[in-house]
């Protein structure tokens, strides 16, 4: 969150950051989000008895914002389907792996345990399937026969705040679009 705010910023891009919204009181970016101007709110999932529950309060925090495009950032909950169907095709997230590989938790263990040579991150629209939406951007990082999961998990976010704005923007620039499950992103050969 901190790199496309960082990103947005310093690019100029023809966008405004609408609101950081967070589940959790505590999230740093919320406190980084209102150093820089940008409107924050908390919307906390205990307070909710069901996931849909608190997926219609969070649905209505982010519809008062009016946003064109919802960029999760370190949010760690499994969305239901109708509030994914709500933002279908402007709902981006990033994964801590070269997806379709390692999806869900714990990927730098689950790629260290494969003996994968190479890993990395990928930005993907979501979809109802847990981190199998269209890809957007992915980058790679090789595997180091000394890594541990510490230390592959920071290789692997120093390209995750590379990828991620980038992918923002194409989407802000109208550069994206989903042809038949597959994201096209113009200026890019295909």
């Amino acid at each position: 969150m901190e790199a496309i705010i960082a990103a947005a910023e310093r690019e100029r891009w023809p966008a405004q950051i609408a609101a950081v919204i967070s589940n959790r009181g505590d999230a740093k970016g919320l406190a980084f989000a209102a150093r820089h101007g940008i409107a924050t709110a908390v919307v906390p999932n205990q307070s909710f008895p069901t996931r849909e529950a608190f997926d219609a309060a969070l649905q209505a925090k982010i519809d008062a914002f009016a946003p064109d495009l919802v960029v999760l950032a370190g949010f760690l909950r499994i969305l239901t389907a109708p509030f994914v169907a709500h933002y279908a095709g402007r709902l981006l997230n990033i994964h801590p792996s070269l997806l379709p590989a390692f999806p869900g938790l714990a990927t730098h263990a689950q790629a260290l345990k494969a003996g994968v040579k190479v890993h990395g991150a990928t930005v993907h629209f979501v979809t109802e399937q847990l981190d199998h939406g269209p890809i957007v951007a992915q980058a790679a990082v090789a595997v180091e026969s000394s890594d541990t999961e510490d230390s592959l998990a920071q290789r692997v976010l120093a390209q995750e705040h590379m990828i991620y704005p980038c992918a923002v923007r194409a989407f802000v620039e109208e550069r994206l679009r989903i042809v038949d499950g597959r994201v096209l992103v113009a200026g890019l050969a295909q």
